[in-house]
């Protein structure tokens, strides 16, 4: 390559790094995105903490001891326990008023339980649960959990044991495991924090490209630049240059993150954060689907005229991103596994599958070299044809062309 074409490369990427880092919007985005994730992540811990504390439950039982042991089954894990108040079934009209409670718009009562003693036909009893939403599944499924606990208890009790005999041989079990690497939900936790990262900047960026070009064509910015320097040029520069903006910003994230969470871990030994070498494979491959996916969005930005054409053509860049999505937990669960070794060498699921592999397994050196290896194949590939797309299509105007047009684009020399 000529001088001349890396001091064109040079400039055209300078030009769209400064452009785009100077904006107010790149200021506001960089420290907005952490904010909002930090707030839903911080307002879903609370919900999750919540849940349970704050019920309200009813049961209609003649059993207080069963309703004693649900309860005792239903503690949270943070030793919360649910308000529940015990009705006899032979009080007049109790369901009735169970149910004017539910409907009551400042009723406080989330749901009622009403357990039948156990009959010949029904060696366990029955039991009806009547929610105050149909949707709340998660106090449904608390509620199943309780009564099959319940039962237990009163199995064992009737066998001779002593309630603390019970209590000890029902009590959760504490699974150890290896804190050196942050545990299991540590590795799940990085996994989708750094798939979910890479996912949006390669996307937005690689739209951006697309953008970039039909404003430049529809200010007729190209007519002047092609006067000095080749399509190739402004084509690698542009790509470069929002490339660089991305790694910078995602730099900036990083670095928030890693500040954040060290300063909650001081002093234990737990480590969350990627690896040295995990994040240098997290450069890697995001530098690599960026290329990939910058130069699909090059082409479709010099094939199209407008925002509105340009939106009707970006399902062929998030398809594969979206598949990825799909089967992102079967990979996090099953790094190993046919699916994720199939997605990790799928040139435009690479960068994500295989990455997120790297986080929760260990695919092997020569697995990820080989991935490696594929996508700069690919890479060339795909930047050789839209190269031939955009030194036609920065010049076309009005028409959006059709797939034989674009096809003798990519015979022109």
């Amino acid at each position: 390559m000529h001088s001349s074409s890396l001091q064109n490369i040079w400039l055209v990427a300078r030009r769209e790094y400064l452009e785009r880092v100077r904006a107010k919007s790149f200021l506001v985005m960089t420290i907005l995105i952490p904010a909002l994730m930090g707030t839903l992540v911080l307002g879903s811990a609370l919900i999750n903490r919540s849940l349970g504390s704050a019920s309200h439950l009813a049961i209609v039982t003649d059993d207080a001891q069963f309703a004693t042991n649900l309860q005792t089954e239903m503690i949270s894990g943070d030793g919360a326990k649910p308000k529940l108040d015990v009705y006899s079934p032979s009080e007049p009209g109790i369901r009735a008023q169970l149910d004017a409670q539910l409907k009551a718009k400042d009723g406080t009562l989330d749901g009622y339980l009403v357990a039948t003693p156990p009959s010949p036909a029904s060696p366990r009893g029955a039991y009806e649960w009547v929610p105050k939403s149909k949707a709340d599944v998660i106090t449904k499924a608390r509620i199943e959990d309780g009564i099959r606990g319940a039962l237990t208890r009163e199995t064992l009790a009737r066998s001779g044991m002593g309630a603390a005999e019970v209590n000890s041989l029902l009590a959760p079990i504490q699974l150890k495991t290896d804190s050196s690497g942050g545990g299991s939900g540590a590795a799940f936790g990085s996994a989708y924090g750094m798939f979910f990262l890479m996912y949006f900047v390669i996307l937005f960026y690689g739209m951006n490209v697309a953008r970039s070009i039909i404003e430049e064509k529809t200010s007729r910015v190209f007519e002047v630049l092609l006067a000095t320097m080749k399509p190739s040029d402004m084509l690698a520069g542009k790509v470069i240059g929002v490339g660089a903006v991305g790694l910078t910003q995602v730099g900036i994230w990083i670095a928030l993150a890693v500040a954040a969470v060290e300063s909650q871990l001081v002093g234990s030994n737990v480590h969350i954060l990627p690896s040295a070498g995990q994040a240098a494979l997290f450069v890697v491959f995001f530098l690599l689907g960026y290329l990939l996916y910058s130069s699909i969005a090059a082409a479709l930005g010099a094939m199209t005229n407008s925002e509105q054409e340009l939106q009707q053509m970006q399902i062929f860049l998030m398809l594969p991103l979206i598949s990825c999505t799909v089967v992102i937990f079967n990979v996090v669960t099953n790094p190993d596994g046919p699916i994720a070794k199939i997605f990790s060498f799928i040139p435009f699921t690479t960068p994500l599958i295989m990455y997120t592999r790297v986080i929760v397994g260990k695919p092997g050196a020569l697995a990820v070299g080989g991935s490696i290896v594929e996508m700069a194949v690919t890479i060339a590939i795909v930047l050789w044809f839209a190269s031939r797309i955009y030194r036609v299509g920065i010049l076309m105007y009005g028409k959006k062309p059709n797939l034989p047009e674009i096809v003798r684009w990519l015979k022109y020399s």
